[in-house]
């Protein structure tokens, strides 16, 4: 995809809420694992973005355990996963924090993973999309929930030029893995 008059190729950044986690008692919040709807959930995410042809060139995943499960399961369902950089601002990041982190994504990289938690994530879409149909922005809006995936693009030359209101929300999507059949 090129830029108006054949410019500069979009960029994508690929948001994905971590999966499902589960509440063990005593265990510390980042410590906290995926629950089993969420080691379901997380390959689903993982084969959505291979079909949808949005599989990253970097990921950026938070150091909690269920982003990192969630990273785990969902890079497994592809041929050949790009590198990881586990990074532990992304834990509790508000828009102002992620925004940071991606700035620092190296130019050449052209789709970005970010693994993450909410609120952060959902504040993040929502202000980066400054030019969405109205009824994805309103689904993001009401809620962006566990294994949620939203795509934005733009053209800009580096990262650093991803700012509020510049990115265009091209898809979101809620992959949900199956349960195994009883019998």
């Amino acid at each position: 995809m090129t830029g108006p008059g054949g410019g500069t190729p979009a960029r994508r950044l690929v948001v994905l809420r971590h999966a499902k986690s589960a509440w063990p008692e005593g265990v510390p919040d980042h410590e906290r694992p995926l629950a089993p709807r969420g080691r379901r959930d997380a390959p689903a995410a993982g084969r959505a973005l291979a079909e949808a042809a949005c599989v990253p060139d970097l990921a950026l995943c938070s150091t909690a355990a269920r982003a990192r499960g969630t990273w785990e399961l969902a890079a497994a369902e592809w041929d050949t996963p790009p590198p990881v950089r586990l990074d532990p601002r992304l834990y509790g990041a508000d828009v102002r924090e992620l925004l940071k982190v991606v700035h620092e994504t190296p130019a050449e990289i052209g789709t970005l993973l970010l693994v993450g938690h909410n609120p952060g994530l959902e504040e993040l879409v929502l202000d980066l999309a400054g030019d969405a149909p109205a009824g994805a922005l309103k689904e993001v809006r009401l809620k962006f929930p566990t294994s949620a995936i939203a795509v934005l693009a733009w053209y800009g030359t580096d990262w650093r030029s991803l700012a509020p209101g510049t990115a265009l929300l091209t898809s979101t999507t809620v992959p949900r893995g199956r349960k195994p059949q009883e019998g």
